[in-house]
């Protein structure tokens, strides 16, 4: 896929990805204006189960399947002017997950792409508040492109 700007996305997977680069670029752009920070840049990675497995257990020493993982890696975690970092997204586990909350596959793929793009913002989820805050903000920016 080719690059737009400060977003890089790669499917790795042999399956078809369900969402466009343009309206991934426009999540990223809601968020970017709506938390009042700059995305420098992002890379998504879309992988099978085996990668996000084995990214799982190497960097956060967890030995199973999730449906992202967000790293962030500029200096300043308080400066949110230039961001930059990569999400790892499993696409088969999008895909099972949409057909578990009777969700479409595309709106549940861009949901975790939402999700990650916060997560690199510096929201957390370990808390059933803090889940609830994202979800918030997920069904708010997933309005402004999915109209």
């Amino acid at each position: 896929m080719p690059t737009s700007h400060n977003l890089q996305i790669f499917n790795t997977t042999e399956l078809a990805l369900p969402i466009s680069e343009n309206t991934a670029f426009k999540l990223l752009e809601a968020i970017q204006k709506g938390e009042e920070i700059l995305f420098e840049s992002v890379e998504v990675a879309y992988v099978d189960e085996q990668e996000i497995v084995r990214i799982n257990k190497e960097f956060l020493s967890r030995d199973y399947i999730t449906d992202i993982i967000s790293f962030r890696y500029d200096d300043d975690s308080y400066d949110n002017e230039g961001i930059e970092g990569t999400l790892y997204c499993c696409l088969p586990r999008i895909i099972e997950q949409a057909d578990e909350f009777g969700e479409d596959k595309t709106t549940e793929t861009y949901r975790i792409l939402a999700h990650g793009l916060l997560h690199l913002c510096g929201y957390d989820d370990q808390t059933d508040s803090e889940k609830a805050k994202m979800t918030e903000l997920e069904n708010l920016y997933l309005s402004l492109i999915l109209k």
